[in-house]
């Protein structure tokens, strides 16, 4: 099965990424279920990448159905040790204007009942996660994104709502009054999950809209969301092209390290099964 270092996650409006070489789509079959699509691995800026639209081609999964342990699990097995992530989202601050980036460094999940944790079943970890992003990885994406001319905004906390449905106005208005930056559906459980997969996690946060708050704004659709992701997504692509070319050696971040001394559950009352579905996870701590 083919390798690759570097994982792209891509979300509304972000199903391809041209300039890939010697392209090689594989299927991954995992504990999960199927990911949302086939996995594409190529060579990009001399580097190996894999790329996953978390949305299936043609857009066909919404975000509470995203198959997101299968996607994660599959890049793991993979060999992927970082992951680049592009979200749309709404943004909450008059200066961050439908059109920016932002690089977020905090998180408030307000998701309903997505699974969001490999550990259960027999076996419990507590991984680290007061910062959810890479800080690492953050810094790559933002200097990427001042280098291709966009307009960028360094950390932020993003809102992950459950959706479909966009916010009503007393979220909106409450969310706000949090000091939240941004909205968007799916950073949750990708990121929690990718930590516990000891996987580096950053996003770039495509701002769409200003959700529902702003009183000289129309309320956010989903043509006013497409319309601009589409103006959103070549900066996304260049951002990622040159990340690729400056992502390399090895971590020295957390993220690297996640797992050691969170498992907490005797490695003696751990099915075979559990060890064997959680390999690629746990096998350097647990035999």
């Amino acid at each position: 099965m083919s390798e690759a270092k570097l994982g792209v996650i891509g979300g509304s409006g972000l199903y391809k990424i041209e300039g890939l070489e010697d392209i090689e789509e594989v299927k991954v079959n995992t504990p999960y279920g199927d990911p949302s699509d086939v996995i594409t691995v190529g060579m990009f800026e001399g580097a190996r990448v894999a790329f996953l639209p978390r949305h299936g081609t043609g857009h066909r999964i919404n975000p509470s159905e995203i198959p997101v342990r299968a996607n994660i699990y599959a890049l793991k097995s993979l060999g992927v040790e970082r992951i680049i992530a592009v979200n749309s989202c709404g943004s909450y601050k008059e200066e961050i204007t439908p059109g920016h980036l932002l690089i977020p460094d905090q998180i408030i999940d307000r998701t309903k009942g997505r699974p969001s944790t490999f550990f259960e079943g027999g076996i419990v970890a507590h991984v680290p996660f007061a910062d959810p992003f890479c800080a690492d990885l953050s810094d790559v994406l933002y200097k990427a994104a001042q280098d291709v001319g966009a307009t960028v905004h360094n950390g932020g906390t993003f809102v992950v709502m459950e959706g479909p449905q966009f916010s009503t106005k007393a979220e909106s208005f409450l969310y706000k009054s949090w000091g939240a930056s941004v909205i968007g559906m799916t950073v949750i459980p990708e990121a929690k999950l990718a930590r516990e997969a000891e996987i580096c996690y950053a996003s770039v946060a495509c701002v769409t809209d200003y959700d529902c708050w702003h009183q000289t704004h129309e309320a956010v659709t989903i043509e006013m969301v497409l319309a601009t992701m589409a103006k959103n997504i070549d900066a996304s692509k260049q951002i990622i092209k040159i990340a690729a070319g400056r992502i390399s050696g090895e971590r020295g971040c957390i993220c690297a390290r996640a797992l050691k001394n969170s498992i907490v559950t005797n490695p003696k009352v751990i099915t075979p099964q559990k060890k064997h579905d959680l390999g690629i996870l746990i096998g350097k701590y647990i035999k």
